[in-house]
């Protein structure tokens, strides 16, 4: 066996020693909440029941690009209607995991939108104290495009947490969870004055934990493209000032971390595996985190700080869904942390966790988790 298959069949003997663990372990998740309606785009229509869709991003740009100057109509058809939203997603695989965990977002105000019922089922609790958001997300073969309607975002806020779920009930599930995940700062028009007020009125009237006692606090800005440099230096200076209190992992996809070099003025010498190695290396150098984690889509790279480690995903020919694929990770990656796995074993547990997810369109149980890193596609 070579070293990563050695590797994987480690993790999955770890996993099934401490599945018991999972068990007893608690996340606290938020913020954000969507409703996710994956399409197809029509290339080709057959007759009433059949179409051949426009299989890449490419071909669909270039449908587009025809029209110019013209019009043309394009036909979507939608493939099924499914929760989303980062910290949703995220959530729901976590407690699919078996873990205990307490939801708080915009899943429908006064009460849940029916398309969360599967999370508000998993969750051990749900506070939703705002409406959720609306994604369009066509699918093609290279990737998708995520169209997002976002107004009822804005109504998720510091004020409405206060509010609606309480300032006594936030702290207690922010000083007792396990782990704790604050995920889609670019479609959160108030994360950042969130991220200032659990600081200012919670954080830091606390006495600091000794630095080993710290728990984990995951954060991922999600595509902040749009966003202007000044706010996304703000967001890392928010994130950083958590670092006192939390042992703090920022996770990234490989756009949003060529997007966040680019903010911090880094230099990348090529788009290949090695060239983002030290990209990553250079961005944990401005970036006060404790983890620093990126994730292509074939393979995925952590830095603690004083090492880089990577490892490959599995090999998934014709994926079932590809949205949500990075929460997946990202849940799988926590869960590994949360079992005391090394940063390159917790890499092993979020690939696998991705490749499950985007091959069979459910979220894994810890067992199944160990069942595809001992049986890995390639």
């Amino acid at each position: 066996m070579n070293s990563q298959e050695d590797l994987r069949q480690s993790v999955a003997t770890k996993l099934r020693e401490r599945k018991e663990k999972v068990q007893q372990s608690t996340a606290f998740v938020g913020l954000d909440g969507f409703v996710d309606e994956i399409i197809h785009v029509v290339d080709k229509r057959i007759d009433v029941a059949r179409f051949e869709r426009i299989p890449t991003i490419q071909g669909f740009s270039d449908r587009i690009g025809e029209a110019a100057g013209r019009s043309t109509n394009l036909e979507l058809v939608t493939q099924r209607i499914k929760l989303g939203g980062n910290g949703p997603i995220m959530a729901n695989a976590l407690a699919k995991a078996g873990i205990q965990v307490t939801y708080l977002g915009a899943l429908g105000y006064p009460d849940p939108n029916p398309v969360f019922q599967p999370l508000v089922e998993k969750a051990t609790k749900v506070f939703s104290i705002a409406d959720p958001g609306h994604t369009d997300a066509y699918e093609f073969q290279d990737g998708k495009l995520l169209m997002g309607k976002l107004t009822p975002l804005n109504e998720m806020r510091w004020k409405n947490i206060v509010d609606r779920m309480g300032t006594e009930t936030f702290t207690q599930q922010l000083n007792q969870s396990s782990l704790v995940a604050f995920v889609n700062w670019t479609m959160m028009p108030y994360m950042s004055e969130i991220w200032e007020m659990v600081q200012s009125e919670i954080l830091n009237k606390q006495p600091k934990p000794n630095p080993k006692d710290r728990r984990t606090l995951f954060f991922d800005l999600c595509d902040p493209q749009k966003r202007p440099n000044e706010d996304i230096l703000e967001a890392l200076n928010l994130i950083a000032g958590f670092q006192p209190y939390f042992s703090v992992t920022l996770g990234l996809n490989e756009k949003e971390a060529h997007e966040i070099g680019e903010v911090l003025g880094l230099k990348v010498e090529s788009d290949s595996r090695e060239g983002l190695i030290d990209l990553v290396e250079q961005l944990h150098n401005h970036i006060k985190a404790d983890t620093l984690v990126v994730h292509p889509v074939k393979y995925a790279v952590a830095s603690n700080g004083s090492e880089i480690v990577s490892i490959n995903g599995p090999f998934i020919p014709n994926p079932v869904i590809t949205t949500g694929a990075g929460d997946h990770f990202n849940a799988g990656f926590c869960v590994g942390r949360l079992l005391d796995l090394s940063h390159q074993e917790s890499l092993a547990t979020g690939v696998a966790t991705s490749g499950f997810y985007v091959r069979s369109g459910k979220s894994p149980t810890v067992l199944d988790l160990a069942d595809i890193l001992e049986h890995w596609p390639e």
